[in-house]
């Protein structure tokens, strides 16, 4: 039976989702993609010792629950200590990083749809600029390009090739 917008839905079963992949392979691991939807959710997993370097976040409020595994939340110059269960709020544009913790770290991220884009036509008229037909907008710019398969880094650098932790050859950028 295929999921019906405005159904209550169970999604998924986090430890059916965890068991999928391997206990190593950092990344997403699910993401929230039914059609209509006002939130954008993913289940991430960062392997021992990874970490998402320090960046601002976007204009939109993050919350952020461990699921499993230990780490760090750091924003400037202090480091908060985060483990299962723990609920963290990410401000909108305020500068964060993650750390995982020797076990690993396993985080379910919620936060509010962007919005489609807009742009100004003539004086005063906003113009919309839409996607193809059948094709929802909103989310922000997908990163897995930049993960690292061997150690997690994510890049920050768009035209980066290579790990500049590991030297390992990011998943899209290989040639």
């Amino acid at each position: 039976m295929s999921p019906t917008r405005n159904v209550p839905q169970v999604l998924v079963q986090i430890d059916d989702c965890l068991a999928r992949v391997a206990a190593e392979r950092g990344g997403a691991l699910w993401r929230l993609a039914e059609a209509g939807r006002q939130l954008d959710a993913d289940v991430v997993r960062l392997a021992p010792g990874a970490t998402v370097e320090e960046h601002v976040g976007p204009d939109l409020d993050v919350l952020l629950l461990v699921i499993e595994g230990t780490g760090w939340l750091g924003s400037g110059t202090s480091r908060r200590p985060m483990e299962a269960r723990s609920v963290v709020w990410l401000p909108r544009v305020a500068p964060r990083a993650l750390v995982a913790g020797p076990d690993g770290l396993v985080y379910l991220t919620v936060r509010q749809r962007r919005q489609a884009l807009t742009a100004q036509g003539p004086p005063g008229v906003p113009v919309l600029l839409s996607a193809p037909a059948g094709v929802e907008g909103g989310e922000g710019p997908c990163l897995l390009d930049r993960v690292c398969p061997a150690c997690d880094r994510v890049s920050v650098e768009s035209s980066a090739r290579y790990c500049s932790r590991c030297g390992e050859a990011l998943p899209s950028r290989a040639s």
